[in-house]
């Protein structure tokens, strides 16, 4: 079973989920999507199998915090996808791609043994 991991590659979360995988035996690829920004299209997909834009963003996230409030409400696909564009920081990390769900956001350790069918 292989697995893509999209996040950023100083994200604790992201490290605690790549040594995850390692420790599991389960091969993946890591994509870093500040410097490989996504389409608007995966963007989108994305959005819509996390739940909506909201659930696809890190609402705890500094960057977040730090945005103008006029920011914090797109009103449209358009406005987030621009949003997510200028700063792709704030998807929560890691989405991955594989495993059982074919798509989960964030690491836990019971998580991806459920995705990935490991056993301790």
């Amino acid at each position: 079973m292989t697995a893509t991991l999209y996040g950023l590659k100083n994200c604790d979360t992201c490290k605690k989920a790549t040594k995850w995988l390692d420790r599991f035996g389960v091969a993946y690829s890591f994509i870093d999507y500040r410097d490989n920004r996504q389409a608007p299209e995966t963007l989108k997909g994305w959005a819509d199998k996390a739940g909506g834009w909201d659930a696809l963003i890190n609402k705890s996230s500094t960057t977040w915090r730090q945005l103008p409030e006029n920011r914090k409400t797109p009103g449209s696909d358009a406005e987030w996808k621009l949003l997510l564009k200028e700063y792709p920081q704030l998807i929560r990390r890691p989405v991955v791609i594989g495993g059982v769900a074919g798509f989960s956001q964030g690491f836990s350790d019971n998580g991806f043994k459920k995705q990935f069918g490991a056993e301790s």
